[in-house]
């Protein structure tokens, strides 16, 4: 039992924090819990506004599933998930929301891992976290809530947040804690998905959730956290064997030799095991020969991208006149370009170069703290 003084450091934080935050009554709201701090904290100040919450947790690890168990147990994809569904489960009950599990294991193969073999053994960078928010965790899985329980309003611990714009459309906007904020990995959520979309970490910083959680006894002073999508090799998951081939340089030169194509990603420097005057980075890719293209430094610049599949977010179009901030990796601050729709896709030129655009990956447009469009890279220069 904690002292008085610790309950009273609770509620000191819970008013600061709540204070950020209009109470809705009555409506019902179900949240996503992997069991980690932010979506505790989450569930627990949805609650504390009056919302009815009730928890759901996402199962995607096959129980015959052919790949190997990734190093990390943390990861999302992962098959020991007991202690994790012991601590949701304490945590529920803490709270006083019952929680519930759902399957979805069989989608997840089908969509985000085929998805993931295919783009990778097609020479290309995927990003499954993007995927799995959009077809799975936001898609499949309400769907299937929908099908047994009531519920009016769907929440994560992501950083991020979403508004209802005057014009009528949803956006993302970044949280307010920038170095966690992970809009661009909901850049591809539609329209109707934001409708019912809450994020309740969006305007705090990290350091409150975290110094809430500890005072509410949900996990560990200090506990370290990993979501990663797969604590170990990719190539793990790819189901192939290893193929000799060769590495070579922009004019064909043969440097050395790799074991598959499949083990390198655009922009990598580390690994190559090659020696060289400079630094060499992987500037393409060949499944076709097996190929491994590197270049120095120079060749991984890029001043202009073509991108297909875009998803249009808080606009329907781009305004010729703005010079927006384009994100190639979620890590990324951001590089200003001009922005347009084409016949299949968006064209983004950038004001100055940017390194590492790599095929599959989402190129993610702001104006500001605002996601306008989400695309898939195809094509760099």
């Amino acid at each position: 039992m904690k002292s008085p003084a610790g309950f009273r450091g609770i509620f000191a934080c819970s008013r600061k924090i709540l204070s950020r935050y209009a109470t809705i009554g009555s409506m019902k709201v179900l949240v996503g819990m992997s069991g980690g701090m932010d979506s505790s904290v989450a569930a627990y100040l949805l609650k504390q506004q009056g919302y009815e919450v009730e928890g759901i947790t996402m199962i995607i690890w096959k129980k015959d599933s052919p790949y190997p168990a990734p190093a990390s147990p943390d990861s999302c994809y992962s098959p020991d998930k007991t202690k994790d569904l012991e601590r949701i489960r304490e945590i529920s009950e803490k709270i006083g929301i019952r929680h519930f599990t759902v399957d979805c294991s069989d989608l997840f193969e089908s969509s985000v891992l085929a998805s993931f073999r295919s783009e990778y053994l097609g020479g290309r960078t995927p990003n499954p976290c993007i995927w799995c928010n959009q077809k799975v965790k936001f898609g499949a899985m309400v769907d299937y809530a929908r099908s047994i329980l009531q519920f009016d309003a769907f929440a994560t611990g992501h950083y991020a947040r979403v508004m209802k714009l005057p014009s009528g459309r949803y956006g993302i906007l970044k949280a307010a804690d920038k170095k966690k904020d992970q809009s661009y990995f909901l850049s591809r959520l539609s329209q109707e998905q934001l409708s019912w979309t809450l994020f309740p970490l969006g305007g705090y910083r990290k350091s409150e959730i975290r110094e809430m959680d500890e005072l509410l006894g949900f996990h560990p002073a200090g506990q370290a956290e990993s979501q990663d999508f797969y604590g170990g090799d990719y190539s793990d998951l790819l189901g192939t064997k290893d193929r000799d081939g060769e590495i070579v340089m922009e004019d064909g030169r043969v440097l050395g030799h790799h074991h598959g194509y499949w083990h390198y990603t655009i922009g990598q420097r580390k690994g190559l095991g090659i020696a060289y005057s400079e630094p060499l980075y992987v500037v393409s890719i060949e499944p076709e020969t097996n190929r491994v293209v590197v270049g120095t430094e120079k060749s991984t610049h890029s001043e202009r991208i073509l991108a297909s599949d875009p998803v249009f977010v808080s606009a329907d179009d781009f305004d010729e006149d703005t010079v927006y901030t384009v994100k190639i990796r979620s890590m990324s601050e951001g590089a200003p370009a001009r922005v347009r729709r084409t016949d299949d896709g968006i064209e983004i030129r950038f004001t100055e170069s940017v390194r590492g655009a790599a095929p599959g990956q989402s190129a993610v447009v702001y104006d500001g703290d605002m996601v306008i469009a989400s695309a898939v890279i195809e094509f760099a220069s």
